[in-house]
């Protein structure tokens, strides 16, 4: 982000590793694994970035709801962008955890973008605010809502494909600086979160992460780094500590999602059934 960070130290490292067939299933499903880390950098005495979840604790809500991440990098500058961030996240696990069996992920993350928006311009009327980048899974594919500059990309059979657009002044007029953002959360009454929808493959990898991590690590890293183990918590580390190498000047932070396994299925009147 463009301004300096608040001092007042938030520090969140966490590593996490997850097999997700939920129990009862009795037929293929989406499985997953995966990693996530935040780390502090080199130069910030601050975190302000804050990562979060949804793991659906059944096949029935594997099926109903599927599986939430969620990645926010809390603006510098503005007091207490890590509150903001920690916002935005937790809202966005709720507003899903909670919604309409079915309901597609596009207007659940929509929605819950929206929601978030209005809670954390309403605690601070626009001085405190974050980017977002969060996908939603279930079956066969995946949605991808962001607003600012944090990033999804997906990685397939060793080629990279970013899924988000940054949300910057230089990206959408070619000029200005990099890191100034044109939309983010909380900064404004209202926001239109962009969102869009993919199919997913056994042996996808999705990868959020902040502009702390995509700014020095380049693509050809993230396909080099992730095809050097199949540990994702051995790869997250390995970004981060490439990302710290390189500048360490942001907060860095990713999640790591592996697809397993798919359930290929198709839609009828808005009800998913599976394809032989």
């Amino acid at each position: 982000m463009k301004l300096d960070r608040p001092k007042e130290l938030q520090l969140h490292r966490n590593a996490v590793t997850l097999a997700s067939r939920p129990h009862g299933a009795l037929s293929p499903m989406l499985e997953i694994e995966f990693a996530e880390l935040s780390d502090v950098g080199r130069v910030r005495k601050n975190n302000e970035d804050s990562l979060g979840h949804y793991a659906p604790a059944s096949s029935v809500d594997a099926r109903s709801h599927g599986w939430l991440f969620a990645l926010a990098d809390g603006v510098g500058g503005q007091d207490r962008g890590e509150v903001a961030s920690r916002m935005t996240v937790d809202i966005m696990v709720r507003e899903f955890s909670t919604a309409a069996p079915t309901e597609s992920h596009s207007a659940v993350l929509t929605r819950a973008a929206q929601k978030a928006n209005t809670e954390v311009y309403e605690a601070a009327h626009g001085a405190i605010a974050t980017t977002l980048v969060s996908c939603a899974l279930r079956f066969d594919r995946v949605a991808v809502a962001h607003v600012g500059d944090s990033r999804c990309y997906l990685l397939r059979r060793g080629r990279v494909q970013q899924l988000t657009r940054d949300h910057t002044v230089a990206n959408e007029t070619g000029k200005g600086p990099k890191n100034v953002l044109s939309k983010s959360i909380g900064y404004q009454m209202f926001v239109a979160p962009e969102v869009n929808e993919h199919e997913l493959l056994a042996g996808d990898l999705l990868i959020l992460c902040s502009d702390g991590l995509h700014g020095p690590v380049k693509e050809q890293d993230l396909v080099r780094v992730a095809g050097s183990s199949r540990n994702l918590n051995l790869v997250a580390q390995k970004l981060v500590d490439i990302a710290n190498e390189r500048d360490g000047g942001d907060n860095v932070s990713v999640q790591l999602i592996r697809i397993l396994e798919v359930e290929r299925v198709g839609m009828y009147r808005g009800r998913p059934y599976r394809l032989r």
